[in-house]
């Protein structure tokens, strides 16, 4: 099969983890993950691979120095190295120079002018998720940040994004080849789209893009489809998690925000086409 993924667009997720045993027991009883270790023996961190219906879809990972537990976002790119040099040239932070990572891939991970982590993935073997947009798997990759212009921007400058209104559904990063590549996979797909009422360019659209709240700082989130979000958050509860925000509705799904019990933030959401009118109320920033 061919690659789900050009470059520019999200293509995977791991979360780094103080006790990662703890976590994939968290992550495997909240969405049924099956767990691989894809470290050999006696190394001194662990990475587990989770799999559903026996593809990829994130990985729990041993955190490489303490602090807190978070999702990471990897974006996929042709040049590792390259796409540094376009960081440092748009005034973003390298927080670790290219390197490879085996024979699966070659990584970078980089700050945003206003803080925000993210990584860079040249695929080699592993060739980023591929289940995506069901129940339990990656549906959505959101920037909270302050400062939507500079933003704009930067991932402009580095990756070809443009920021996209997407009326009552909130602004959207969109590339513009992403929507023919998706087509070419899919014929039909851009008509589909559009008989659904979703906004136009939907196809393009890569990321979210939601205004950071409180005090907390910019950051990447990701948000999981889900077949329910309520009964996602009831047994988040039941294995040790948090809910951050209690089931609502929004543009197009009912979602809810969640808190792992190591403290790693995600956003649960299901589909809910009959949501399409309802008005955005920030009630998931911080995802």
């Amino acid at each position: 099969m061919s690659d789900r993924y050009i470059p520019g667009v999200p293509c995977w997720i791991d979360t780094s983890q103080p006790d990662p045993e703890a976590a994939v027991a968290f992550y495997g009883g909240l969405f049924e993950w099956e767990f691989e270790d894809m470290m050999p023996p006696g190394s001194p961190g662990r990475y587990y691979a989770a799999r559903l219906h026996g593809g990829d879809v994130a990985a729990v990972a041993s955190q490489a120095e303490p602090g807190p537990a978070i999702w990471n976002s990897y974006v996929w790119v042709t040049d590792a190295d390259e796409t540094t040099a376009k960081v440092r040239a748009a005034g973003g932070t390298v927080l670790m120079e290219p390197a490879d990572v085996g024979e699966a891939g070659r990584m970078a991970v980089f700050a945003d002018p206003e803080g925000a982590a993210f990584r860079a993935w040249q695929p080699a073997r592993h060739r980023g998720a591929t289940v995506v947009n069901e129940h339990g798997s990656l549906n959505f990759n959101i920037l909270n940040t302050r400062d939507a212009e500079a933003a704009g921007a930067f991932y402009g400058a580095v990756f070809g994004w443009e920021i996209l209104g997407a009326g009552t559904a909130g602004a959207m990063f969109a590339l513009a080849a992403y929507g023919d590549f998706l087509e070419a996979r899919t014929p039909g797909l851009r008509e589909r789209t559009a008989e659904m009422g979703a906004p136009e360019r939907f196809e393009d659209v890569v990321a979210g893009l939601s205004p950071a709240s409180g005090d907390q700082p910019a950051h990447w989130g990701v948000t999981f489809g889900v077949d329910d979000a309520d009964a996602i958050a009831a047994r988040a509860t039941e294995l040790g998690g948090e809910v951050i925000v209690p089931p609502f509705d929004a543009p197009w799904v009912r979602s809810t925000v969640l808190k792992d019990p190591q403290g790693a933030v995600f956003t649960a959401s299901k589909f809910a086409p009959e949501n399409r009118d309802v008005t955005a109320s920030g009630a998931a920033a911080g995802a």
